[in-house]
């Protein structure tokens, strides 16, 4: 590839023992140059502080690696939920984790852009995320990381699944300048994306820089799928052993809208059992498709 920069490429990264001590061991025996980690239980709604020791160890590794870093908020987030307690948690848990995100020096927040839920309630979800939402990112000081909005496979009432329906998604935000997008290949394959087909992971990609402009990616989940496109599953494998195979990779570190975005993958971690290689794998594949074989300590 050449012409644009390479997309640092890591993964979601054990922290195991700590957020620096497990989270940059881990980081260097996959060879990740870019990671996202939760700060909390991600299946929970606690909001739980930092070590400030481990924080700074953690800030202080990724900057001598020149790793970006990047949160992903609790799985139960969803501020277009018709019941309010969830909203309020879903608001306390982004405003929790973008200021944590601000302490650790994150590159952006992922947020799974949420549900309806109910039927008929797609235009009120919306409006939830102008009242509840907008607030919180018009009150964040200048240099905080950006809310990147995570599309899902497609059930259950998404609010945004489609590359498409991220235009009246960002449009309830007001296309706030701190608003951007996590791509997820998994996500977008299950939601009917046919990534596999001849040019289409860059028409994706084309149809998502003109739903929401340029700049707007700020992160990639690289993820293989163990379901067929449009399945609606949400099931990530390892990369080429799954039914989108390599070759649409190739072509998503070719799309100049890639240029310097980083990329994690989520597939199973050799500390998962995958029989595959786990992160350290999944790495050197993707980054031997951008002609930057890298090394790595791990086996």
């Amino acid at each position: 590839m050449t012409g644009i920069p390479s997309p640092p490429i890591g993964a979601h990264i054990q922290i195991k023992g700590g957020l620096a001590t497990g989270g940059l061991a881990y980081t260097d025996a996959v060879g990740a140059r870019a990671v996202q980690v939760f700060v909390g239980n991600p299946r929970g709604w606690k909001l739980t502080d930092g070590d400030a020791r481990q924080d700074a160890l953690f800030v202080e590794g990724c900057a001598e690696r020149s790793v970006p870093a990047f949160i992903h908020t609790p799985f139960l987030v969803n501020v277009g939920s018709p019941t309010e307690a969830t909203v309020e948690q879903s608001i306390a848990s982004i405003a929790h984790n973008l200021r944590r995100g601000a302490e650790l020096g994150c590159a952006g927040v992922v947020v799974h852009a949420g549900s309806a839920v109910g039927e008929d309630r797609y235009e009120a979800a919306l409006r939830q995320l102008r009242e509840r939402l907008l607030p919180v990112l018009d009150g964040l000081p200048a240099g905080s990381p950006r809310l990147l909005v995570e599309p899902t496979a497609g059930g259950g009432k998404a609010l945004a699944a489609t590359v498409e329906d991220l235009g009246p998604y960002f449009a309830a935000l007001e296309d706030h300048p701190l608003l951007g997008v996590c791509f997820d290949t998994c996500h977008a394959w299950a939601a009917g994306h046919d990534l596999a087909a001849p040019g289409g992971m860059t028409a994706t990609l084309d149809a998502l820089e003109a739903t929401v402009g340029p700049g707007r990616l700020g992160l990639v989940h690289a993820n293989d799928s163990l379901d067929g496109c449009g399945s609606k599953r949400d099931r990530h494998t390892t990369i080429g052993e799954g039914s989108i195979g390599v070759a649409p990779f190739a072509e998503l570190l070719a799309h100049p809208s890639m240029a310097g975005v980083s990329v994690v993958v989520e597939t199973p971690s050799e500390k998962d059992g995958s029989p595959y290689g786990g992160h350290a794998a999944d790495i050197k594949l993707l980054n031997s498709l951008i002609g930057d074989p890298v090394e790595f300590d791990g086996a």
